[in-house]
């Protein structure tokens, strides 16, 4: 299979393109500036050269979300999105590839409190649940022409190579770890090898379209979660980040992001057969030790 893969020097892509590569896939990697494949979303401009013969585009382009938002900083968090898949969208149309698998986030639902949501649960309040409606929405000029589109619904993906455990691992080392807020809401975790695993199983089985959540199968609470990411330091984590001074820091971004709930299962990918290498949030933060 030949793939070409936008936003492939983050963690995931970086991640993505080391796999199929061993697996005996072509990549192309489409960078911005200079390289062998280039391009310029926010130009609508990308080289037709990168999309000759391709049979599947994986995009999974998007600035970081977490800092303070201000109204600058929310329209570069949206536009690092929604440019990019508008453009690879209408090259896939134009091209008449038949695979464009397309970021997106858990962030969909919204906070849902203990509520389990899956791919038929409805769009959720918030930026972010927004951001994501509207990011899913910008491919349809791909599924209009033809193509078999997935949105895949990430969770916090859990590596050793940095990521949500880049910052916690050394506070949690020195005994700084503990909850946020009141602890109570919910975590959509998955391992790096299942996320890339389940990229590979998508782009693999044709029966598959729409949304996916890419998440482990039991979600945990925030609580849940110091306590695993803990035993796997071999640390205490007693302490606790209250919820105002979370929004002193952050903002906006405390309650939609940090705060938020979100209970969100891997309905679409268990019923296609999709088997975890991590089922649990122990065996995936001992795995990215």
């Amino acid at each position: 299979m030949r793939v070409l893969v936008a936003g492939s020097r983050g963690l995931i892509g970086n991640a993505l393109v080391e796999a199929l590569n061993d697996a005996g896939h072509e990549v192309r990697r489409l960078v911005r500036g200079n390289g062998e494949y280039s391009w310029d979303p926010p130009a609508g401009r990308i080289d037709d050269n990168a999309l000759k013969g391709v049979d599947a585009v994986v995009n999974l382009c998007g600035s970081t979300m977490v800092t303070r938002w201000s109204a600058a900083r929310k329209q570069l968090i949206a536009d690092s999105r929604i440019e990019p898949t508008e453009v690879l969208a209408e090259a896939v149309a134009e091209h008449g590839i038949p695979v464009l698998l397309n970021a997106s986030g858990v962030n969909y639902y919204g906070d849902c409190g203990a509520i389990v949501v899956d791919e038929s649960t409805p769009v959720g309040e918030g930026f972010l649940a927004h951001l994501c409606e509207t990011w899913e929405a910008a491919t349809a000029p791909a599924a209009r022409a033809g193509a078999r589109v997935v949105s895949v619904r990430t969770g916090l993906v859990l590596s050793r190579r940095g990521g949500l455990l880049g910052p916690l691992k050394p506070l949690f080392r020195l005994g700084l770890g503990g909850r946020l807020g009141n602890g109570a809401q919910y975590q959509s975790w998955i391992a790096e090898r299942d996320e890339i695993g389940a990229i590979r199983f998508l782009l693999e089985h044709d029966s598959v379209a729409g949304p996916v959540n890419l998440t482990g199968p039991e979600p945990v609470t925030n609580t849940e979660f110091t306590r695993a990411l803990g035993r796997a330091l071999h640390r205490p984590a007693p302490w606790w980040v209250p919820g105002p001074a979370l929004r002193l820091a952050l903002g906006e971004a405390a309650d939609d992001m940090v705060l938020a709930s979100v209970r969100a299962v891997p309905t679409v990918l268990r019923q296609a057969g999709y088997r975890f290498e991590h089922s649990t949030v122990d065996s995936a933060l001992a795995a990215a030790q």
